[in-house]
């Protein structure tokens, strides 16, 4: 904290525990462990340290701006949710992955934010875990399934074993926007919610990644509770970043596509638009240093910003423009140049090529068609990672 420019801190370092973390610190402190049945809840904590400092801010420095990074953990895995969460899904997902896939495929198109086709399921994709199929279902139980397969071939006990953890899934996520909810309240209550810039933008895709940690999965307890450890799992992965394709640990769309919202009444006069330009994390650094005034600093040896402030885009599309954008995550690797993304999946690859602007969803391959253009991109794809590996080396 104190090298990082916070005044306060809450780090829960124990992702593997919503209900009772063992490793979490209050500015830099070591807290104690919490046991089973203490009433904690990560989700819950992580916004209530929020308010408490927005209310001594609000106390001690009532005329100074201030930033807060409020940084959920869910819905990462395990699938821990309260279980009056829970329950506002009972029986919501009885219809499957396929048909949740394509409803939201239809209702994304029909709000405009995507204009491709529905890409197709990625059944052969194994996502990483650190046990074998059959270890898995031996630890997790007969409803597990290691694949996107079809909804329709699995058996009654695996449906329902399956759409009870999608309800746990949709009830993590909603604990997280009522306490979000709660921070925005406060701020609307003390009148400075107009004049707040508030962004929200997710992790990378949902995680097909399917595993057991920590104190391990009691198959006797109710799922979602804190003796559990669930994953959501590739076939509803699929479905929570319909229509893209993969999910978090890839590099196509389903795995890289973040949600970003921008609200600031007092400094946005095109509210309520979308905003197609595509931009990169690496672009919030440079955006809240332009929005607070200040401008980079000019330090020896530090490598100047990577991405670009976004502050134009907040009044009109189309006015940041990347020469490219970098990603490389464990095996995979993509790049992206004006419409032209490449990717890469897995240690071997090979690369695809798709043309965006037509196929966001990734459905039709032009790396055979456009080979030039392919080995173009591989080359510049290959020249940053240079260049990022030798400035790691450097620092």
């Amino acid at each position: 904290m104190a090298n990082t420019g916070f005044d306060h801190s809450y780090l829960l370092e124990d992702q593997n525990r919503f209900f009772s973390p063992r490793n979490h610190r209050l500015d830099d402190k070591p807290l104690p462990a919490v046991e089973r049945g203490e009433g904690f809840y990560g989700t819950t904590a992580i916004a209530s340290h929020a308010l408490r400092w927005l209310e001594g801010h609000r106390r001690d420095h009532p005329t100074q701006p201030f930033f807060l990074y409020l940084a959920f953990t869910s819905p990462h895995f395990p699938l821990h949710a309260l279980q009056q969460d829970i329950d506002r899904y009972k029986d919501r997902y009885n219809e499957g992955w396929d048909v949740v896939r394509e409803r939201r495929w239809r209702r994304l198109r029909s709000q405009g934010l995507v204009r491709c086709g529905l890409s197709k399921p990625d059944t052969d994709m194994v996502p990483a875990w650190n046990l074998t199929p059959a270890d898995l279902r031996a630890q997790v139980g007969p409803g597990e399934v290691p694949n996107a397969v079809p909804w329709s071939s699995l058996s009654r006990e695996q449906k329902e074993f399956q759409a009870a953890k999608m309800a746990i899934h949709a009830a993590m996520v909603t604990r997280m926007d009522l306490e979000a909810g709660r921070v925005l309240d406060y701020l609307r209550d003390q009148g400075q919610l107009e004049n707040t810039v508030v962004i929200f933008l997710s992790d990378n895709g949902a995680s097909a990644e399917m595993m057991v940690r920590a104190d391990g999965h009691d198959r006797a307890a109710p799922p979602g509770s804190s003796a559990t450890h669930l994953c959501l799992g590739p076939g509803w992965a699929g479905a929570a970043n319909a229509p893209f394709r993969l999910s978090k640990h890839w590099i196509h769309e389903g795995g890289i596509s973040s949600p970003m919202l921008v609200h600031w009444p007092a400094g946005i006069r095109d509210r309520g638009k979308l905003r197609h330009t595509p931009v990169h994390l690496v672009d919030m650094l440079p955006t809240l240093v332009d929005l607070a005034g200040g401008k980079p600093l000019e330090t020896a040896g530090a490598p100047p910003f990577e991405g670009k402030s976004l502050a134009p885009l907040f009044q009109r599309d189309g006015t940041v423009e990347h020469d490219h954008l970098f990603f490389h995550h464990m095996y995979n690797r993509g790049i992206r140049q004006g419409d032209e993304k490449l990717v890469w999946a897995g240690e071997n690859g090979p690369w695809e090529l798709y043309d965006l602007k037509h196929d966001r969803c990734e459905r039709n391959n032009l790396a055979t068609r456009k080979p030039a253009r392919a080995k173009a991109l591989a080359e510049l794809w290959e020249r940053r990672e240079r260049e990022f590996a030798q400035q790691k080396l450097s620092s």
